[in-house]
């Protein structure tokens, strides 16, 4: 896997656990077709990253990939 794709993989992981962890709060308030709104997440290799550093860049997927057995 490339390296965007691997900072990209750590962001969204980040990102779902924080969406998780405000009760849907910040997704309760976006509708189907919504831009998601900016956020800055520290990624497992210690660096911040945030989504406005990707966009325009090229497309963004988010996916979300459980820890349980995978040995990382």
């Amino acid at each position: 896997m490339s390296q965007l794709a691997n900072r990209l993989t750590r962001i969204f992981l980040s990102a779902l656990v924080a969406v998780i962890a405000l009760g849907g709060q910040i997704a309760a308030a976006l509708e189907v077709g919504d831009k998601a709104p900016n956020f800055s997440l520290q990624a497992s290799d210690g660096k911040t990253y945030s989504l406005s550093q990707f966009q325009g860049e090229k497309p963004i997927v988010i996916a979300f990939f459980p820890k349980a057995f995978t040995g990382g």
